[in-house]
Parts: C-alpha cells; structure tokens; sequence
C-alpha cells in the first residue's frame, strides 16, 4: 500500500527509499492562493545529504510541475519559464496544459517530465511550503491522485470537481514518471 511521509522527518529517521521514490513538493505564495506543485521521480542514488539549503539527492530524477495561479495573478501574461524566483517553473506556456476553473482561475500541469542529471536540491521548508516522500508501490497512481484532489481543494481553495479533473490530468502525466517497482 502506498504511503506517504514529511521528507525531513524521513531523513531523520534514515527512512528514505535509496531504491528510488517520489517526493511532492508545496510551494505557497504568501498573499494568494498561488501555489507550485513538484514532483519528483528519483532512482539510481548515489547518495542523500543535508546541507543549509535543503536535502541534496546524488541521483538522476524526472519532475513535473503544477501550478495554481488565481484570477488576480499580475503577471499572467508571463511565461512561468521568465517570472521571479517564488513563481517560477521550467516551462513556456506551449509546454503546459491549461485548465480553468469555475472562478476562471488557471491551473497548469506540465505535458512532459523535466530530467535532472546528477544531482538535484529539495529546499528547506519554510512557512506552510511542505515536501513529502512516497514509497514505490503498485497504487503509487492513486496515491498522486488523492493528493492533488485534497491539495487542490483544501490547500490552493481549487473547487472540488475542478481539483478531481485536475488531479486526473496529473495522473496521466505522471505516469509517464513512475519508476520500476523492484
């Protein structure tokens, strides 16, 4: 069964998959309801340290991204690629798939993983951003769908049938990140 577990509380603990894993990642803009979403597949670890900045991942990784951006967003006409640091992700709008909600607020998932070579940096939690370890496992799927729906809805204050259509198309994306299960 899929689980779910606080990164930093893994680490602490030495229970981080070194076979490879998930992490979900929070990212909230302090005076809205902005919110970037990362999800990272990571395999082939070489090694998993802390350092002042956050947990560094020695190993090859594929992330997707999901952003919330509200109504009242100022710089919508922007590509996410070209904003500052606390609203950027690596994507042009052409590399994203965008729905809107009943409210006419945007939500935008990546098409297609980013890959990490070498080594890669889950940041430091800070006010309500939070990050999370999943556990490789034959309903990991399901796992990533309940999260979204519940993030999306009590988190990003997406309606609830928006945040279900949104978590599916995550899902599909996401799919194309799973790991092999041993």
């Amino acid at each position: 069964m899929a689980t779910i577990k606080d990164l930093f509380s893994a680490y602490k603990d030495n229970e981080l998959p070194m076979d490879g894993g998930y992490i979900l990642t929070s990212f909230f803009d302090q005076n809205s309801s902005y919110t970037r979403y990362e999800v990272i597949a990571y395999n082939n670890v070489k090694d998993i340290y802390i350092t002042d900045e956050g947990i560094v991942f020695k190993a090859d990784g594929r992330k997707i991204y999901v952003l919330v951006e509200p109504l009242s967003f100022t710089m919508k006409q922007t590509d996410p690629c070209y904003r500052d640091d606390a609203h950027k992700i690596p994507y042009r709008f052409k590399e994203l798939t965008e729905y809107r909600t009943k409210r006419q607020d945007r939500i935008y998932v990546a098409k297609e993983p980013v890959e990490t070579y070498t080594a890669f940096t889950v940041l430091n939690e800070t006010g309500f951003n939070n990050s999370y370890v999943c556990y490789p496992t034959e309903d990991i799927a399901g796992l990533i769908d309940k999260f979204f729906q519940k993030a999306l809805y009590q988190n990003s204050n997406v309606p609830r049938s928006d945040a279900k259509k949104v978590s599916e198309i995550v899902v599909d994306v996401f799919k194309k990140l799973q790991i092999p299960i041993m």
